[in-house]
């Protein structure tokens, strides 16, 4: 296990209130890490437009992420939350990384937010 996958283990899915998650690097789209069994690899692209191309459209219509749609909740050059009937994801952009999250039924949005953001805070800390 690497650093940034054990920052994703410990950071966030221990809280109980994050299903899974991935960190992935703007500039190429190369998943770093994910929690085991999410395959983010399909979604990067999506995820990188939705921040640099479609920022307006996701506020208006969505995100459609793991083959399901989402409403908006939040959208900004910095994150985007977005969620459905039984679950949500973040998504949070920093320097360097995109950091994304889901949750699942059962667990506080809010929870999820405020972790995906205090992990997004350090690294931007580190300067990425």
């Amino acid at each position: 296990m690497n650093q940034a996958q054990s920052l994703l283990i410990e950071g966030l899915t221990r809280t109980k209130h994050v299903a899974s998650a991935a960190l992935f690097r703007i500039v190429d789209g190369k998943v770093l890490a994910s929690t085991p069994g999410f395959n983010i690899y399909s979604q990067v692209q999506l995820l990188v437009d939705a921040f640099y191309k479609n920022l307006y459209q996701v506020r208006r219509n969505g995100l459609y992420f793991k083959g399901q749609h989402h409403d908006c909740v939040r959208a900004d050059d910095s994150a985007i939350y977005a969620k459905n009937k039984d679950n949500g994801v973040v998504a949070v952009k920093t320097k360097a990384f995109i950091l994304v999250a889901t949750y699942s039924q059962g667990m506080y949005p809010s929870v999820c937010v405020e972790a995906v953001e205090k992990l997004a805070d350090y690294f931007r800390q580190k300067g990425n």
